[in-house]
């Protein structure tokens, strides 16, 4: 090893300064890594909160939802404003209310089934063209609310509501005969009324059960009623729409005579009959709040102040019309499930209460944090410019120290060509030159410094100078 003159005081390394170098380098790069870490965890926080927020409101969600459900099977609708129609009733009708109203309609199809087996039982017994049949849509459900029953009437139309319900094709084929002409005959409905003075008059809807295309989703769990397991309309934020109540073909019970009638293919009257007349209709308490969710309305909407959209686009307006013929309110004592069901929407109603509070505290968590996180960056970025200056005049040293030992090594005899020695210890100059000589090109910056090599430069700087 070649030691150092001496007298060469001007690379003589001076001791306090190194050492005072090294300590401030290092206490750089220590502020530097802390302030580095309380950011990281700070940020780790954060994304704790936010999913705790995340996974809350999804469980809120399926709560909201479950509510919904036990909300429509209890019947729970109420009008946000009385229905603007006249010569109202307040209370819903029995069934032999509205099979009275099926008889005022004379010339209907309906009012000659109900005649036929209400006034003339063994005519009807042996009509073979009146055998198939289940009932009238009318009859076949039942609604808790009035002016719901009202509502839903009104949506599917009179003609609907009093069309003649058939389980098989052959027994709809068996409703109506033809000569061979193709002119209707005295065969039928049409004889029967002939024998009975009340002559059909014009047409008159008839359906066709094994014919319509059922609904094949999933159920809703443990419903004696069987109600269909409808995906609920979501707003982009994943929140069901603000006075969204559920889906009509839902709200109609349907009647213990006919509640186990499965069709031939195995399907029963609500995702058949009723799925095919109302299929997603959508109930909200307000217009306003219909109107605000028609990005969600596909299928039709309703809302209990009288409004209804009737498809895309379609818009019924106007003063709401007195249906006569609705469907009838359901049994007056119900079973032990409905009592059960009472109790379990308390508790989801709780339950839903409380997680609502879980995500104000964590929202409150998460706010705190992000506060905290720009404090934190406010600091670092401030620490950041302060240390940039210290960064700077180091920079400018080693440029020097660059400038002098390029000066040194261009000289052969340069006795620290090879290497420099400070008592025990050496430097590499080669590989140091290699390492800062990138430093310094005219494309480089002051923030291609980094930290983690400060501590090295200014050992170096300092035995220079």
């Amino acid at each position: 090893m070649i030691q150092v003159n001496e007298k060469e005081t001007s690379i003589v390394p001076r001791d306090e300064m190194q050492n005072g170098g090294f300590i401030q380098a290092q206490s750089i790069i220590f502020s530097s890594k802390k302030l580095q870490d309380d950011l990281h965890a700070i940020g780790l926080k954060i994304k704790q909160h936010e999913d705790n927020v995340k996974l809350l409101k999804s469980q809120r969600n399926k709560l909201e939802d479950s509510i919904l459900d036990m909300q429509v099977i209890l019947g729970k609708y109420h009008a946000s404003t009385p229905p603007d129609t006249e010569n109202t009733h307040n209370s819903n009708q029995s069934e032999e209310e509205i099979i009275e109203q099926i008889l005022r309609h004379e010339m209907s199809a309906a009012a000659l089934f109900y005649q036929l087996r209400v006034r003339h039982g063994s005519d009807a017994s042996d009509a073979s063209c009146t055998n198939d049949v289940l009932g009238v849509v009318a009859t076949l459900g039942r609604v808790d609310d009035d002016n719901l029953s009202r509502l839903l009437a009104e949506y599917i139309g009179v003609e609907s509501m009093l069309a003649i319900v058939c389980k098989t094709y052959e027994g709809l084929r068996a409703l109506e005969t033809y000569d061979k002409e193709g002119h209707i005959d005295s065969g039928g409905l049409h004889g029967l009324g002939s024998t009975i003075g009340r002559a059909l008059d014009g047409r008159f809807l008839a359906i066709c059960l094994d014919n319509i295309r059922p609904y094949c989703g999933e159920f809703l769990a443990d419903d004696p009623q069987r109600r269909l397991d409808l995906l609920k309309p979501k707003l982009p934020d994943g929140e069901c729409p603000p006075g969204f109540i559920g889906f009509a073909v839902n709200m109609i019970s349907v009647d213990v005579t006919n509640l186990f009638y499965v069709t031939s293919s195995g399907y029963g009257l609500r995702e058949t009959l009723f799925y095919n007349l109302f299929s997603r209709l959508q109930v909200y308490k307000s217009r306003e709040e219909m109107f605000r969710a028609l990005p969600c309305i596909s299928n039709g909407a309703i809302s209990l102040d009288g409004g209804i959209i009737r498809t895309t686009g379609h818009f019924s307006l106007g003063k709401q019309n007195n249906v006569d013929v609705r469907f009838p309110k359901p049994s007056s004592n119900p079973p032990d499930i409905y009592l059960e069901t009472e109790k379990q929407l308390k508790e989801v109603t709780w339950k839903k209460e409380k997680m609502t509070q879980d995500i104000k505290r964590e929202q409150s968590l998460w706010n705190a944090a992000k506060y905290n996180f720009e404090r934190k960056k406010e600091e670092f970025v401030k620490f950041l410019a302060e240390t940039s200056a210290y960064a700077t005049q180091v920079a400018e040293k080693l440029q020097r120290a660059f400038f002098r030992l390029s000066q040194a090594l261009a000289d052969r005899d340069c006795p620290f060509r090879t290497c420099f020695v400070v008592g025990k210890q050496s430097v590499a100059s080669v590989n140091l030159v290699h390492f800062l000589f990138p430093l310094f090109q005219p494309n480089s910056s002051v923030h291609v410094f980094r930290f983690f090599c400060l501590s090295e430069a200014v050992k170096f700087v300092t035995f220079l100078l």
